[in-house]
C-alpha cells in the first residue's frame, strides 16, 4: 500500500500534526522523511504522530520517527505518537524507540498530557 502523509499545524502553530496513513516500510519510509524534515525546518515545539492509518512500520519507519525526536529533544522540543494499533504499539514496544509517556493510545489521551504539560509550565509541578 502507498504511503501518503498529511501535516497539519495546530491552533498556534507550534505544534504540527503528522498524519501518515499506509504502510512505512522500506520502499515508503522516506516519503515520510520528506514531509518530516520540512516540519522540523519550521522550528515546531512539538510534532504528534497520528498513526491511526498507518498499517505497518518497519525499522526504516521507526528511523524516521526516532530522528525527528532526536532532533525535537536538542531544541527543546517533543515528538509525541498518538492512534497506535496495538500490533504498531508493540513494535515500538519491543524496540524501546520511545518512552511510553510519549505514546498514547488516543488523541484525548495527548489533549489530556498537553494540559497538564502547559499548567505545570504555568503553575510549577506539583508538591
Amino acid at each position: 500500500m502507498p504511503l501518503r502523509v498529511t501535516v497539519e499545524a495546530r491552533p498556534g502553530g507550534s505544534n504540527i500534526v503528522v498524519r501518515p496513513s499506509g504502510s512505512i516500510d522500506a520502499n515508503t519510509y522516506q516519503v515520510l522523511g520528506v514531509e518530516v524534515e520540512a516540519v522540523l525546518n519550521k522550528s515546531p515545539n512539538l510534532i504528534i504522530f497520528d498513526l491511526e492509518r498507518v498499517d505497518y512500520v518497519s525499522s526504516a519507519g521507526i528511523g524516521v520517527v526516532l530522528a525527528a525526536e532526536k532532533v525535537m529533544k536538542k531544541v527543546g522540543g517533543k515528538a509525541l505518537l498518538v492512534n497506535l494499533k496495538p500490533h504498531i504499539r508493540k513494535v515500538f514496544d519491543i524496540v524501546q524507540a520511545l518512552p511510553s509517556q510519549q505514546l498514547f493510545n488516543n488523541t484525548k489521551d495527548l489533549d489530556e498530557y498537553l494540559a497538564e504539560m502547559q499548567r505545570q509550565v504555568r503553575e510549577g509541578p506539583p508538591v
